[in-house]
């Protein structure tokens, strides 16, 4: 499988094991599978439709929708021409989707459905490249009559002719492939700008299927749900690099809504999924153990510290006495192991968790219930993973050691630089970024860390983002809002303190979860500002905060504390598209807000506007409540 291009590898493995199955969706309740002969087929026509319609070597396609067969269909047919595949999030609004498009030089894109083709029409005057719009499910395109719009199987039964005329011809395009080519653009989430498109090898991304696993490695029958967005590298890696390397059966939901039910029925051996993916699994288990009955309550009291050692012993590499292993045989039997399938991680081998930091207290949760999960460290510019945990070897708060053939090393202003064959060819016309990235093969990763005696790496946060105090003590707001986050009451934090005299917060609260307990407390809401404005609520995440500042350090602890009227949301740039806040913005437009918590107001008023998808905009005015929170409060 040595100096292939995906393509190559697809018609590699068609020749050697056509009949096992590659692909497998489930549709109206039933797994519909592609075995490799299929999935070959699929691309092969799809791509000589291509062909017959203008598409040429070097041209980009853009794929916009949700994670489906036609989607990784799309992107191998393009790459089977000599092109290049460029995955947008299916969340985009018109304008971030005509930025990508016009930036990326894409003159075909493959969509979903009727929601995608409504954007791209929209902005289609603001993208004169694309040529044709390509969509592959057809519910409600019926009196869609614009010219340039085509149907998914219908360019297919275009590419049926050109075999029909030439059938050598497309394993002829697939062979003059080469290693060094260009695979994806992959774009950056954007916290502080414009996402910018990193290009990706067939080199870059297989040489990091291939170091990772040497150290993880798959079986053929292993199983993997493929449900994070596509656009995203860390899917990318694992759907596409890692799937085609080793042969693993990449499986889709239903829908998005389904994911977790779909993840009890695959019962994948593998995941990879960012933190706020786990946060929310223990979180939701939380809430359902509360809401159990007292027999089962009673029994996950008994099995909790039992795995609660277990987890203490293999994250700190210590021996598990013979006593201990029967009791979490017993407790395993009884609780985790049900706690594991209802979960979807019965057969789990690994569970990866990368993007942004796990927190200890998640990471401990499912050490306890015997999931292997494990950090990973990497970048869209190092082709997803340059670094992971080894099993055996797991250090709660390190991201692991370098994979092989990779170099780590700290400059001298504590930012992490890597060297490795993953390392992208650059930024797509931003040869400007490129270099202040890239120098002598080393990239600048912007993270600001550190290398113990083993080799394990620490990555404290963004450079940029380091809280430094009016005092000179400097915090990672990232590790005080992801304790904030293992309540399942707090869904988003920003803390803020960057030069002044104390850490502040803003907290969004997870409204499935507070709402639960509003009504088990006869609490009666409206909407989400109505909820987290109730006296009851505030006094509920102060017991939360409160519990967070008991283990923080003193001078990191958080004095005063906002319940913001909405969700941070991605639609409103205050998120990026995997989710990841961006500082920059909200710190300018809550600029007010955060004034106001540095103030001696105990209420602010806030003046603030919501976009909504079709364009319209509300503005919402209401008044916050400032909560302090007294040095004894968050003292043990």
């Amino acid at each position: 499988m040595d100096n292939m291009t995906f393509p190559q590898i697809l018609l590699e493995r068609t020749k050697k094991e056509g009949s096992r199955v590659a692909l497998r969706r489930k549709d109206y309740g039933i797994w519909n599978e592609y075995t490799y002969e299929k999935y070959f087929e699929e691309v092969k026509l799809f791509a000589l439709g291509l062909l017959d319609l203008g598409f040429k070597r070097y041209d980009k396609l853009a794929i916009i929708g949700d994670n489906r067969p036609e989607w990784v269909i799309s992107e191998l047919s393009a790459q089977s021409l000599g092109g290049v595949s460029v995955g947008i999030y299916q969340e985009s609004l018109p304008n971030e989707i005509s930025y990508i498009i016009n930036n990326c030089d894409a003159t075909f894109v493959v969509v979903e459905d009727q929601e995608q083709v409504d954007k791209i029409l929209e902005v289609k005057h603001e993208i004169p490249k694309v040529k044709w719009i390509i969509y592959y499910d057809k519910r409600g395109m019926r009196n869609y009559n614009d010219p340039s719009l085509l149907y998914f199987k219908d360019v297919q039964e275009i590419g049926k002719k050109v075999e029909e005329k030439n059938s050598e011809l497309f394993e002829q395009e697939v062979k003059k492939g080469n290693f060094d080519d260009i695979a994806i653009f992959s774009y950056t989430s954007g916290t502080t700008g414009n996402p910018k498109g990193t290009m990706l090898t067939y080199q870059n991304l297989f040489d990091m299927a291939k170091n990772l696993s040497a150290i993880d490695p798959l079986e053929k029958n292993d199983q993997y749900l493929s449900f994070l967005p596509l656009a995203w590298i860390g899917e990318q890696m694992m759907t596409i690099g890692l799937g085609l390397y080793n042969g693993i059966t990449v499986n889709f939901p239903e829908e998005p809504t389904t994911v977790m039910q779909n993840l009890r029925e695959i019962g994948p051996h593998v995941i990879f999924s960012p933190p706020r993916i786990y946060e929310d699994m223990v979180s939701k288990f939380q809430v359902k153990i509360q809401d159990a009955s007292w027999l089962k309550r009673k029994i996950y009291e008994w099995c909790k510290p039992i795995g609660e050692k277990v987890a203490e012993a293999h994250l700190n590499n210590q021996p598990v006495s013979t006593g201990t292993k029967w009791l979490y045989k017993i407790a395993d039997y009884l609780m985790f192991s049900a706690i594991r399938d209802h979960l979807g991680l019965l057969r789990i081998k690994r569970a990866y968790t990368g993007g942004a930091p796990l927190g200890p207290d998640v990471f401990k949760f499912f050490h306890s219930i015997g999931v292997n999960i494990k950090s990973i460290y990497g970048q869209t510019e190092v082709s997803g993973i340059a670094i992971v945990h080894r099993d055996g070897d797991i250090k709660v708060d390190s991201v692991g050691i370098p994979l092989p053939g990779t170099e780590v090393k700290i400059s001298d202003e504590g930012e992490i630089l890597i060297k490795s064959t993953s390392v992208c060819k650059g930024y797509y016309k931003n040869e400007k970024s490129t270099k202040e990235t890239i120098e002598d093969g080393w990239l600048h990763t912007g993270d600001a860390g550190y290398l113990d005696e083993k080799g394990h790496l620490y990555v404290i946060d963004r450079l940029k983002d380091v809280i430094r105090l009016q005092s000179g003590e400097m915090f990672s707001p990232q590790f005080i809002e992801n304790k904030l986050k293992f309540s399942p009451y707090i869904k988003e934090a920003v803390a803020i303190g960057r030069g002044k005299p104390y850490v502040v917060a803003m907290i969004n609260i997870d409204m499935d979860n507070v709402g639960r307990w509003a009504e088990k407390n006869q609490i009666t809401y409206t909407t989400y500002t109505d909820l987290s404005s109730k006296p009851a609520v505030l006094e509920l995440i102060q017991e939360q905060v409160n519990e967070v500042n008991k283990t923080l350090p003193e001078k990191a602890r958080i004095k005063k504390f906002v319940l913001l009227y909405k969700e941070l949301d991605a639609d409103d740039e205050e998120l990026t598209r995997t989710k990841k806040v961006r500082r920059q913005f909200v710190a300018k437009k809550y600029e007010k807000l955060i004034e106001g918590l540095y103030s001696q107001n105990e209420k602010i008023d806030v003046e603030g506007t919501i976009k909504y998808r079709d364009g319209k905009e509300q503005i919402i005015r209401t008044t916050l409540t400032v909560v302090s929170l007294s040095e004894q409060e968050g003292v043990a």
